[in-house]
């Protein structure tokens, strides 16, 4: 919406005060407008938002202390503490990207359907949570099928579109200039559905402690900012041989977006939080972080820049794996870690709950410099 203003002061040359809205026209510019916008839009609706959503008595179910034993101690004062934030989220980044994105790029609106598509579904598991008032939401298969559609609609936005088809099948690994593969074929879809899939589930999971998936957000959304800009910029994507996407660029005005979203979040939701972002933040947030992921070509490197999202998922396999096949061949359940996502193993280890949000932030911020740092090691 904005983007356009800077085209007055071609229509109306005599005009020098209008010379000022040339600025519109860049990137850079919108992106860093989108941030601060959708922050201060968190900050002026954030308590109005709470407050609905304790007028609404959407408290967060916690888990009972024979489910968790321990961690019940730690947690069980959180009960009440009103869940679905992430519809503060969703509202200030969509709004943000609709004035300032522009309008004509198809992608832009894959993203906002994205956040809205899975924003919809995590606000279902929320509600149904609420209602039944335990930690039972929308069942894992029905998740699955749902976050397959949305690939299947982003693979048919890549591979319907002639322009775009050839380098969608291509498969980019950090470190190579050239693609490892040269056509994925029908695996596109399945390829784009692990990442979709992965990336969502993994902030979901996440989302365990006061602050943690929001303050990871940040980052990961950062870098994926600048990803999606260099994407977009024909000069400096041959430059660091990375491949060159028209549309990209635009969605750094997104990726910001949700940065300013998630840091005016924070604002509310760092310990102690006055509001989860529960299903409806966390699975929008990693589905849109997959999908920019596929629309940069930096789908690999998903796994370097989301590597603290990484490590909590591959704990909870490696916990649910090893309790399966120890219970199989001694007859009773064996755990790796004292408790899955990793965070909780952590807490119960003794280490105090903002001691581990802000070291994995840290490690957060780590992984995004490294992600960022593989562009020239090529």
């Amino acid at each position: 919406m904005m983007y356009y203003l800077h085209k007055l002061s071609a229509h109306f040359p005599e005009q020098d005060f209008l010379r000022a809205f040339n600025v519109f026209q860049y990137v850079t510019f919108r992106a860093i407008a989108a941030a601060v916008t959708a922050f201060l839009l968190s900050l002026v609706f954030g308590n109005w938002v709470i407050r609905r959503l304790i007028s609404l008595k959407v408290g967060q179910p916690i888990r009972t202390k024979e489910e968790v034993n321990r961690l019940f101690e730690l947690h069980g004062q959180k009960a009440g503490t009103p869940t679905m934030g992430g519809v503060l989220i969703l509202g200030t980044v969509v709004l943000s990207s609709v004035v300032w994105a522009r309008p004509d790029n198809t992608a832009v609106w894959l993203l906002i359907f994205t956040l809205l598509y899975c924003g919809a579904l995590g606000f279902w598991d929320d509600y149904l949570k609420v209602a039944k008032k335990n930690s039972a939401g929308v069942s894992e298969r029905t998740k699955l099928i749902a976050q397959g559609i949305l690939a299947a609609i982003v693979t048919g936005y890549f591979l319907l579109n002639p322009q775009f088809e050839v380098q969608a099948r291509e498969l980019f690994m950090p470190f190579y200039k050239d693609p490892v593969i040269l056509n994925l074929g029908a695996f596109t879809f399945v390829f784009f559905a692990i990442v979709i899939m992965g990336s969502s589930n993994a902030v979901n999971l996440t989302d365990g402690l006061d602050g943690l998936a929001a303050g990871c957000t940040c980052t990961a959304s950062f870098t994926y900012g600048i990803l999606a800009y260099v994407a977009g910029n024909f000069k400096i994507a041959a430059y660091l041989d990375i491949p060159f996407y028209p549309f990209a660029g635009e969605l750094a005005v997104v990726c910001m977006a949700m940065v300013g979203a998630s840091f005016g979040f924070l604002w509310f939701n760092c310990h102690p939080a006055k509001v989860f972002m529960g299903d409806t933040g966390s699975l929008a947030i990693g589905g849109m972080l997959g999908v920019v992921a596929i629309c940069t070509k930096q789908e690999m490197l998903l796994v370097v820049v989301g590597g603290v999202f990484v490590i909590e998922a591959v704990s909870v396999l490696i916990q649910r794996s090893w309790f399966k096949v120890t219970k199989r061949m001694y007859g009773e359940g064996r755990r790796v870690f004292l408790m899955s996502p990793i965070h909780h193993h952590f807490e119960l280890k003794g280490w105090k709950e903002n001691t581990v949000i802000v070291r994995f932030w840290i490690l957060s911020i780590m992984f995004s410099l490294l992600g960022l740092a593989t562009l020239k090691l090529r």
